[in-house]
This record gives C-alpha cells, sequence and structure tokens, in this order.
C-alpha cells in the first residue's frame, strides 16, 4: 500500500480501490465539504475486556480538533448512549471540537458541542420488558460465569469476553437472544464477542445518510471495526452510486474480517485511525 507524502512528512494510505482514491482526493479537494465520521469502541478508543474502561486513544482528541476546523463536520456515530461517548472520549470542551456532533445508540441519540445537550426519542417499551427477562433467560439457557449483561438505558447487550470460551459462549447465546428480541419487537446486533438488543428502524447507516443529507456534504469518510458498523459501509456505497465520493476505513481486526474485506484503507486499529486523521489534517489548507 502506498502512502501521500504530506509537507509535515506525514503521510496518508493510498486506498486500494479507486472507488477510494476516488474518495479521498474529493476530500483533499474540498474539505470543506467533507463529514468524517468515525465509529467510537475499537475506532478511536481500543477495545477493553469492561466497556466502562474503555477510553479515547490519548491522541484521539488532538487528532480530531486538528482536523475539525477544515471540514465540513466531524461525528462520531457509536452504539453507546451520546453522553457516555462524550464522556469515554473526553470531547465536551475540547478547543477545535465546539462543533462536534455524536450519534449514539446508532444515531437514536445525538449530543451537539455547541450546546452540549443531548437529543432523543422516548425509550422503546421492548427494552424494558428484556430488562426485565434477560437474566431469567440466561439462567435457563446455562450461560456460564464471564457472560455480563450492559444496560444501555435505550439497549441491552450480553458481552461474552470474558467467558472462558468467549466464541462459544457467543454462538450459544444467538438464537435464545434472537428469539427474546423478537418477542419485544427488537432486533439483536451482534459484534466483537457482544450482541446487543436494541430498538429497530435506525443504525449507523441510518444516521450517516440523514447526516451527510443535512450538510449537503459532497464526500465522506467512514471509519470503524465492527460489524454494527456495515451498514455505515453500506450506506458510503450507497453515497457513491449517488455521485457522492466516499473513502472507507477499516480500525484493523482480525476477529472482524468483513470490513477489510470491504475497506478501501484498512490500518492498525486505533493507533492507525489516529494517524490516518493527523495525515489528513496536515494534508489540509486551514
Amino acid at each position: 500500500m502506498g502512502s501521500h507524502e504530506t509537507a509535515t512528512g506525514k503521510t496518508l494510505p493510498t486506498p486500494a480501490t479507486p472507488a477510494g482514491r476516488a474518495g479521498l482526493d474529493a476530500i483533499l479537494a474540498r474539505p470543506g465539504k467533507a463529514v468524517i465520521a468515525l465509529d467510537f469502541d475499537g475506532t478511536l478508543a481500543p477495545i477493553v475486556p469492561d466497556p466502562e474502561q474503555a477510553r479515547a486513544h490519548p491522541d484521539a482528541v488532538p487528532a480530531l480538533a486538528a482536523l475539525a476546523p477544515k471540514v465540513a463536520a466531524v461525528a462520531v456515530i457509536t452504539g453507546r448512549p451520546a453522553d457516555v461517548a462524550v464522556r469515554h472520549g473526553g470531547f465536551a470542551g475540547a478547543g477545535g471540537l465546539e462543533h462536534l456532533v455524536v450519534l449514539g445508540h446508532y444515531g437514536a441519540e445525538r449530543w451537539d458541542a455547541v450546546s452540549g445537550e443531548v437529543s432523543a426519542p422516548a425509550p422503546h417499551p421492548g427494552v424494558a420488558a428484556v430488562r426485565e427477562e434477560l437474566p431469567g433467560l440466561l439462567d435457563r439457557v446455562g450461560a456460564g460465569p464471564g457472560t455480563w449483561i450492559e444496560d444501555k438505558s435505550r439497549a441491552i447487550a450480553v458481552h461474552t469476553r470474558r467467558a472462558a470460551d468467549p466464541q462459544a459462549a457467543f454462538d450459544g447465546l444467538r438464537d435464545p437472544l434472537h428469539g427474546l428480541a423478537a418477542r419485544h419487537g427488537l432486533i439483536v446486533e451482534p459484534g466483537r464477542m457482544v450482541l446487543e438488543l436494541r430498538p429497530p428502524g435506525m443504525d449507523k447507516g441510518v444516521a450517516l445518510r440523514e447526516y451527510v443529507r443535512e450538510l449537503g456534504a459532497e464526500s465522506v469518510l467512514y471509519a470503524g471495526d465492527d460489524l454494527g458498523d456495515l451498514p455505515a459501509y453500506a450506506a458510503v456505497g450507497e453515497l457513491r452510486s449517488g455521485g457522492t465520493p466516499g473513502l472507507l476505513v477499516c480500525s484493523g481486526s482480525d476477529e472482524v474480517t468483513e470490513l477489510r474485506e470491504r475497506a478501501d484503507v484498512v490500518v492498525d486499529g486505533p493507533e492507525g485511525v489516529v494517524g490516518l486523521l493527523t495525515g489528513l489534517a496536515a494534508r489540509l489548507r486551514p
């Protein structure tokens, strides 16, 4: 994979596909019309056994702050509650990120740095029902030690990363959790050793398309690492088909190959994402 040299010695990876190269060229040519959108966990923050301990890479905020004033907008699109991503990212009050937007719960929530407030619709009633039933279901199916529940308020996630055999625990819970979700009008979003039960009708692709449309953006970059990012990848594909160039970045993971196979650029986790953002910021005029 080649690279674009910058005046500061930073490099940008050369996209592996013609569509990706067109996307990067469009961002470089008219950055003021470009949207930079990124997942949080696994993309800006390393994956850790306890999601409550996840924090953005120490250079993530400086990289985003250097880039944000030079593009139309920077947005973080995450399955987490918006305020949790803001807190764990250290985004509130960060210089250069005065117009950052965080779209939480796959876009169901929105935090704007301008106001510092979160806007969201009423919670789906199925989440409360699942909250009540889930502990009993896990007992009945014999979910072993290390399987645990994360209450995201508007969604409920079951993690298996701490189990003795994380993949076997994950596979054994797929069918029971799909059945529970279906009974209460929810869907199951699989991730890296996690199954999340959440309301239908909103995903990262819907959130990304709506945000690009809201801003009238002429190009888009999306960076992600997990299965929940596939709808955003699909949205970039649709935007490309409609004449809006886009660049797909995979924050490399050996656990999820689907994104690597579809990405224009693969970087080495959050460290690589930060490097790409820094290199991009260095290439753009103020």
